[in-house]
């Protein structure tokens, strides 16, 4: 596992291929943070030890053993420790797809699935998370494949509902996304605030609200956390990490690294590995 030379934590970030659109991250985290980034898809969560401080836009979740996180997609948040020893969590980071053919094939529940809320107490639905992992873990997938249908099945008849059709949005939104448009297309060069106002013919701080308003995170945040996800995509596809990291716009290797394991919780390596990721004929390494 990931971080041997931090002997009190340790992560495993990985896959099973038999359960696709699923991730599974395993860890133990003492110093480690997360800085505010979201997720493509759901996160579902469940602490096995200590208190994890989970930052969303409603405030601060405080999860412990027998307490379930739900995070939509998008939805902008952070983690730290909640108490001086840290957490351990299994955690599963199912697509949307997999969340509505989910909901399509058992519940009423038709269109985009949203849960209303962000924590649970619900001790059973924690322990189905972990054998979730434990099934995985020990190859079976029919185990694995039940247990995760039993669980999102379980959250979203508790707690899982419809997001409601968008309103037409206001200019201020309306530039926000032009914003993230300009910056997925220029994530290798940039361009400044001011610049990217001006193109979009506002000011700068209007510019700036507008972005953290809809987004959850000022533009230079959310371009980190969008190079990550790219990079991510990249180290899937078995692309060495020194060429992801200028791909996606880091400056060099160690830059990606950096942000790459604040986010994910792996370094980039760990995470080829743990995912069984080949690169130019050779594991990763």
């Amino acid at each position: 596992m990931a971080g041997a030379d931090r002997a009190t934590e340790w992560a495993r970030h990985w896959t099973y291929a038999e359960l696709p659109d699923l991730d599974l991250l395993r860890a133990r985290y003492v110093r480690h943070t997360f800085p505010r980034h979201s997720h493509e898809g759901y996160v579902l969560g469940a602490v096995t030890g200590g208190v994890e401080d989970v930052g969303l836009p409603g405030g601060t979740v405080h999860a412990i053993p027998g307490t379930v996180v739900m995070i939509n997609p998008e939805v902008p948040h952070t983690a730290r420790p909640g108490q001086p020893g840290g957490w351990t969590y299994d955690t599963l980071y199912p697509s949307a797809q997999v969340v509505d053919d989910i909901a399509a094939e058992v519940t009423s529940l038709r269109g985009t699935v949203w849960f209303g809320e962000s924590r649970t107490t619900d001790p059973y639905a924690a322990r189905l998370i972990t054998q979730v992992h434990r099934a995985a873990e020990e190859g079976n997938a029919l185990a694995a494949d039940s247990l995760l249908r039993v669980l999102v099945v379980r959250l979203l008849d508790r707690h899982g509902g419809v997001l409601p059709r968008t309103t037409p949005r206001a200019g201020s939104a309306r530039d926000a996304e032009r914003a993230r448009l300009a910056l997925e297309g220029r994530m290798v060069a940039p361009p400044t605030l001011e610049a990217l106002a001006a193109e979009l013919g506002t000011s700068p701080f209007a510019l700036l609200r507008a972005f953290k308003k809809e987004y959850g995170m000022p533009p230079h945040a959310w371009l980190t956390d969008a190079r990550v996800r790219r990079a991510r995509r990249l180290l899937d596809a078995g692309t060495a990490p020194a060429e992801a990291a200028v791909v996606v716009g880091f400056t060099d290797q160690p830059h990606l690294n950096r942000h790459f394991t604040r986010i994910v919780g792996v370094p980039p390596g760990a995470y080829q590995r743990e995912r069984g990721v080949y690169r130019r004929g050779r594991p990763a390494s």
